[in-house]
């Protein structure tokens, strides 16, 4: 059974905080996994195939649930056409400033006519700036992929995060790493 949290931007943002609290903060060196070329860090192809292998059993949303993500945010909109789909966040990992390719801080999902499962189409990594900044000189990347800033106030309700959309199973034609998706829609979506 999927479990949809709706809380206020006040009440996520204090629950953000109070989990990073809770945990070590720890800090990813982007240049960890040893084993992939430089050449290969700033093909897009590359990150798109190790997000496509990480996510590949997460087809099935219950698979996600079952790993610790949690829908959060309901469906995301586009702010003019498009959406970013249903978010299934790990607060685990979010909490933890780990940003791994291996490991999606949240996995994306396209609600799908008739009240079907979700739809994988996608990955999302997110940290909180602060968090991130106090570790580092420099934004995250991930295989040569810059991370997009969200300034607060946002409409998520949390502090500034820097955040890096993976469209690794719905061809995004305005770009494989864009944070809205054109032909993303929540028009399906129904609040359980």
């Amino acid at each position: 059974m999927n479990t949809v949290r709706f809380f206020s931007r006040r009440q996520f943002a204090m629950m953000a905080l109070a989990l990073m609290s809770a945990f070590c903060v720890r800090s990813f060196a982007q240049d960890a996994h040893s084993h992939v070329a430089a050449a290969q860090k700033a093909d897009p192809g590359t990150l798109m195939q190790v997000v496509r292998d990480a996510t590949a059993k997460f087809q099935d949303v219950d698979a996600a649930v079952h790993a610790g993500y949690v829908l959060t945010f309901g469906c995301v909109t586009g702010p003019d056409a498009g959406a970013m789909g249903l978010h299934y966040v790990n607060f685990t990992l979010f909490n933890s400033g780990v940003l791994d390719p291996q490991q999606p801080t949240i996995i994306i999902y396209e609600p799908t006519p008739g009240g079907g499962k979700p739809r994988l189409i996608g990955a999302d990594f997110l940290v909180l700036k602060d968090q991130w900044d106090s570790q580092h000189n420099a934004p995250p990347a991930l295989m040569g992929q810059l991370f997009h800033l969200f300034d607060a106030p946002n409409r998520f309700g949390l502090p500034s995060f820097y955040t890096l959309h993976v469209w690794a199973w719905k061809d995004n034609p305005s770009g494989p790493f864009v944070n809205w998706h054109p032909n993303v829609s929540c028009q399906s979506f129904t609040a359980p």
